[in-house]
């Protein structure tokens, strides 16, 4: 049997900041965008960045810094711009692999 797993990786610009890999069953796909943003708020968003990105879209104070992305090709969630924080379903080999429930 396959064991698969979240490979939830941060970086800033060329550095690499974050580096974590956790069993499939620990989180689900949207639990993983909560910690996604989180991690990208935490890690370069000041209070008011955060709250605008929970404001109601297309309000006056609304911004789209928390906004999460999944990449059609791969099984991979990203959030943020710098720093960004990704999320990719990787096998044992830590090599990106198909999930079925993204």
């Amino acid at each position: 049997m396959k064991h698969l797993f979240w490979r939830i990786r941060g970086h800033d610009g060329f550095k690499d900041t974050f580096d974590k890999t956790v069993a499939l069953g620990q989180f689900s796909d949207e639990q993983m965008k909560h910690l996604l943003r989180a991690l990208t708020a935490k890690a370069g968003l000041s209070e008011h960045e955060i709250v605008g990105a929970y404001a109601k879209r297309k309000t006056k104070i609304a911004n789209d810094l928390l906004d999460v992305h999944r990449d059609f090709r791969y099984p991979t969630y990203t959030c943020g711009d710098g720093p960004a924080f990704t999320a990719s379903v990787v096998d044992e080999h830590g090599k990106i692999t198909r999930h079925p429930t993204l």
